[in-house]
């Protein structure tokens, strides 16, 4: 618990700085539009049916639409325009910090005593003066409401910018999840929670001292909120070294090399930050796009899913088509294969495979009708569960997905009956599962491939910081490693891993 709250204040930081940004520019959005509401009904409607729509949207789906969308822009303006990170998590949650700002606001000028309007107009006043001397010091109180409520959306859907490679609180949360290391959940969420309280707190003697003309408590609140804001900026501030950004999908085996490879490049001198739990998709085009520096992929997916390959040749030959791919497609450079594969297996309680007679995905067709699939959250878009699918005519009862870690849950409570696993994960051995044949050669290979953003393509130093690790690291080892992390009992965290990993690395 000690080592899951050491990593929350960089964290906290971030966190902080991404939700006052987008409050902060949903203030400057909404006001205006809030006047311009109130004085216009068409433009008021339009306004307020615009901001309920976004609230339908689930925060985690606009946070990865804006991904896409921004890094078409970045590609149809020449590139400068970042795609992943703090950019895409601004604009999503600043959508969602418009609507109880500007509802409260045009409610509150709407409502006005027409008598004090009157009177203001009586004394001669000029739009701007009724506005700043009349209507804004009445609609304060309401509008200090709204901005309450936008703050503590903020700050809890804040958690979600992980998924886009925002470093946020959220970070502890996926891990923790992840690696069932619930020590890292409770973290983040006593952290989000205690900063959406302590915020809103704050906002509140706000409210209180402008609604009772106690000028010093709001100016002390405001200060604090400010002050808070100002430490949190420190650690972004320029340290005159070059970040090397890692980046890793979310599932343990990608936190442990992830960390393998921070620690080789911080032995080199090069200062590391990690981008984690980003989906496979997103993890290649924020390479591409220099984004981040360096990331393990898998030869197979980026064989289906990027190249739009069908066939299915060789191990050796899927490495080598890949890297010349993104060579010349996306100036991505492969340095090659780690030395072990983590390919797609089907697997099955051992007991259940021996007992219905299923050892291979051709005996599996025959029964399948019968029995619930359970897959990683990506599993049932992929170009690969289609060729199995098709290949051998599989058709469940049921096909739901999981995080990783509950789908091996889900296989081991008799939830699901059938599992894509993967080859290098240690729970397989531990859990006594039948791994099925796949005759037709339908499942390509899956070799750990390390994979450089265009800028580092040419970066000797860089590379030689990571020559050690290709071809070094056993599948035996790398099960072991993921096993480490996975195990319900003496569970260790993916740095320890790594540790025990680099000191097993081929000689």
């Amino acid at each position: 618990m000690i080592a899951a709250f050491a990593r929350v204040p960089e964290l906290l930081a971030q966190h902080l700085l991404l939700a006052f940004a987008a409050l902060l520019l949903g203030l400057v959005i909404s006001l205006p539009l809030a006047i311009l509401s109130a004085r216009n009904r068409v433009v008021g409607r339009i306004a307020l049916g615009f901001a309920s729509l976004i609230q339908t949207i689930p925060s985690l789906a606009l946070l990865a639409l804006f991904y896409p969308i921004l890094l078409s822009l970045s590609t149809f303006v020449g590139g400068g325009i970042p795609a992943l990170g703090f950019l895409p998590s601004l604009l999503a949650l600043m959508l969602y910090a418009l609507l109880p700002i500007l509802r409260n606001a045009v409610t509150g000028l709407a409502n006005l005593d027409p008598a004090v309007l009157e009177a203001a107009d009586g004394m001669g006043m000029t739009r701007w003066q009724k506005l700043r001397l009349v209507e804004a010091p009445l609609v304060l109180p309401v509008l200090m409401a709204g901005i309450r409520t936008a703050a503590v959306w903020t700050i809890g859907a804040a958690t979600l910018s992980t998924t886009v490679g925002q470093p946020s609180l959220g970070d502890l949360i996926f891990a923790g999840l992840q690696t069932q290391n619930w020590a890292l959940v409770l973290a983040g969420c006593i952290a989000a929670a205690g900063l959406a309280l302590s915020v809103d707190a704050l906002l509140g003697l706000a409210e209180y001292g402008i609604a009772n003309r106690k000028r010093l408590l709001v100016w002390g609140s405001l200060g604090t909120l400010l002050l808070a804001t100002l430490i949190a900026l420190a650690p972004a501030l320029p340290s005159g070294k070059g970040t090397v950004v890692i980046g890793a999908k979310g599932f343990s085996e990608q936190y442990i090399l992830a960390r393998l490879i921070g620690d080789r490049l911080e032995a080199a001198g090069y200062k590391v930050e990690y981008r984690e739990g980003l989906g496979s998709a997103v993890a290649f085009s924020a390479l591409a796009g220099g984004d981040i520096d360096v990331y393990v992929d898998y030869s197979g997916t980026l064989w289906t899913n990027q190249m739009q390959r069908s066939d299915v040749p060789g191990r050796e030959a899927i490495v080598a088509g890949v890297g010349q791919w993104v060579r010349e497609k996306h100036d991505v450079f492969s340095m090659g294969s780690l030395g072990f594969e983590n390919a797609y297996a089907f697997a099955m309680r051992g007991d259940d495979a021996r007992k219905r007679g299923i050892v291979s995905l051709a005996d599996l067709a025959a029964q399948a009708p019968s029995m619930n699939l359970a897959t990683d959250v990506e599993f049932l878009e992929r170009p690969e569960w289609r060729s199995v699918r098709d290949t051998y005519g599989l058709k469940f009862k049921s096909a739901r997905p999981y995080q990783p870690t509950f789908m091996y849950k889900a296989l081991d409570s008799g939830e699901a009956d059938v599992i894509p696993a993967f080859s290098s994960d240690g729970r397989i051995a531990a859990s006594g599962l039948a791994v099925l044949t796949d005759p037709k050669s339908a499942i390509p290979g899956y070799d750990a491939i390390l994979l450089l953003a265009p800028k580092r393509a040419d970066d000797a130093r860089f590379q030689a910081a990571l020559r050690p690790l290709i071809g070094a690291i056993r599948v035996e080892d790398m099960r072991q490693a993921n096993y480490m992390v996975d195990r319900d009992s003496d569970k260790r965290s993916p740095d320890a891993a790594a540790d025990w990993l680099a000191a097993r690395l081929k000689r």
